[in-house]
């Protein structure tokens, strides 16, 4: 949902209160709008024939429909309940989790520059949603680079409230990568080389690094990163130059993304 918006887009994911259950449908209202009315009809509440409506939606239930048409002149929307499989489910759940986190935190930075929460979103929240996709993604970046703020180009005291309560609530994002090398080095000190290649690896990145050893000569290397981008930046990186340093000392070396 998108604040200011009246009334849901066609094909949106939508969190529903069951309200009314009826033979024929039931009756919801949409948490994320200001509680509108919005009708299921017993077609959709299922593939298949149901025979017991309530064998699968009952009042007070939290559910995730799709919006399969609205009509603002007549405040009629109706939804689906049978074309939200279980992964956008969890998916849509978590999303509104996080957005009803964001503004709980929002309402903190509002406290300590003094603002409303409305005036906090016209002068800055609604631009960070614009550019960042959501209010909890805007925090979760600032939570992991504090810099991200003034690298986008924003201005005002409210960044320093925001980053604060960003770091004080929010865990950053971090994704995981991994790749395995194959190492082999014959000189008499070929363990030391590879171990040295190793750590020399390693010292490149300001990301946390891991190397298992798999069983000769197999390495598994782990990278955690707050994004793909940068996990994949690191992993050539690190990989490049472990590879150098054992050709260097008269070894062999490669790298590959799945283990043989």
């Amino acid at each position: 949902m998108v604040r200011g918006s009246e009334f849901p887009e066609e094909s949106e994911l939508v969190i529903c209160t069951v309200k009314n259950v009826k033979n024929f449908g039931a009756f919801v209202s949409l948490d994320e709008y200001d509680g509108k009315e919005g009708f299921i009809h017993i077609r959709d509440v299922a593939t298949g024939w149901v025979k017991y409506i309530r064998d699968y939606v009952r009042e007070g239930q939290k559910i995730v429909c799709k919006v399969l048409g609205v009509d603002s002149s007549k405040g009629h929307i109706d939804l689906s309940l049978k074309s939200v499989n279980d992964h956008q489910k969890r998916e849509k759940i978590q999303q509104w989790k996080n957005e009803n986190k964001a503004e709980r935190l929002l309402g903190i930075v509002a406290e300590r520059i003094e603002k409303t929460l409305d005036e906090c979103y016209e002068e800055f929240a609604l631009d960070l949603i614009e550019d960042f996709g959501t209010l909890y993604g805007a925090f979760e970046l600032c939570a992991g680079n504090p810099e991200i703020l003034d690298e986008e180009g924003y201005e005002g005291d409210w960044k320093t409230a925001f980053i604060e309560v960003a770091e004080e609530n929010v865990t950053p994002p971090y994704v995981q990568i991994d790749g395995y090398l194959e190492l082999t080095c014959p000189a008499s000190n070929g363990v030391e080389i590879l171990r040295n290649a190793l750590i020399a690896g390693i010292d490149q990145s300001e990301e946390e690094v891991s190397i298992q050893y798999i069983g000769a000569p197999r390495y598994r290397l782990v990278i955690n990163a707050p994004d793909y981008k940068i996990a994949e930046e690191e992993l050539k990186v690190i990989t490049n130059r472990i590879i150098s340093e054992v050709q260097n000392g008269g070894g062999e070396a490669s790298f590959h993304r799945e283990s043989k």
